[in-house]
């Protein structure tokens, strides 16, 4: 009875939560023709925001099942998984942790294929606000533009976790914002790939910044 709860019955509590909670929230786009550009981006690309930026842009972004997310094969990820489709998107199971090989080749198969993915910059472990190989390597290989995204709220809770998670209260204001595009080149060496991840998160904290 436990297992049906968790795996059948909260994905759909939390899929209603999500949806009013974030109803009750109003909206603005702080740089409109960039998002625009992105959404009607016929190409492949990888979305990638903060840990802590999670909550809104998962509501935000729903009902795409053009954009893939990385959900872990744990029983948690279980829950995710399930709630992540309820809201529109298409999932891979895999970990960067264990079999990140694999998890690696599915992104890259989907990147080729022309569609998309939402990678989180800084990981599921952290360190905080700092960004990862993984992004960087994967845009390198395919070809695919980074795109940061993240956005603002004018009254939150920030939670004292490992990654600050940010919970823009009811009937607040958020603010979205999209990034310009980040290219990386085939075959970076490492100096290069270095450069990007510095890149990467100064646009992404920038962002952050001046969505507050």
């Amino acid at each position: 009875m436990k297992k049906f709860l968790f795996n059948y019955v909260l994905p759909y509590f939390l899929y209603v939560l999500i949806l009013v909670w974030c109803w009750t929230i109003r909206k603005s786009r702080k740089n409109s023709e960039k998002e625009n550009f992105v959404r009607n981006l016929s190409k492949n690309y990888i979305l990638t925001l903060w840990h802590g930026r999670i909550f809104y842009l998962f509501y935000y972004l729903r009902r795409r099942p053009d954009f893939h997310l990385l959900i872990s094969p744990s029983q948690d990820g279980d829950l995710l998984a399930r709630l992540a489709k309820l809201m529109g998107y298409s999932v891979i199971r895999g970990s960067t942790f264990k079999k990140a090989i694999s998890s690696a080749r599915s992104l890259i198969k989907v990147l080729r294929r022309g569609e998309r993915i939402i990678i989180i910059a800084d990981g599921s472990r952290g360190p905080r606000i700092k960004a990862q190989l993984g992004s960087i390597q994967l845009a390198a290989i395919t070809g695919s533009p980074l795109i940061p995204i993240t956005y603002g709220a004018a009254n939150k809770i920030e939670l004292n976790t490992w990654d600050r998670f940010v919970l823009p209260l009811p009937f607040t204001r958020c603010v979205i914002s999209f990034g310009q595009c980040i290219f990386v080149s085939q075959r970076p060496d490492e100096k290069v790939v270095r450069e990007k991840q510095k890149e990467l998160e100064v646009a992404l904290n920038n962002l952050t910044t001046s969505s507050e």
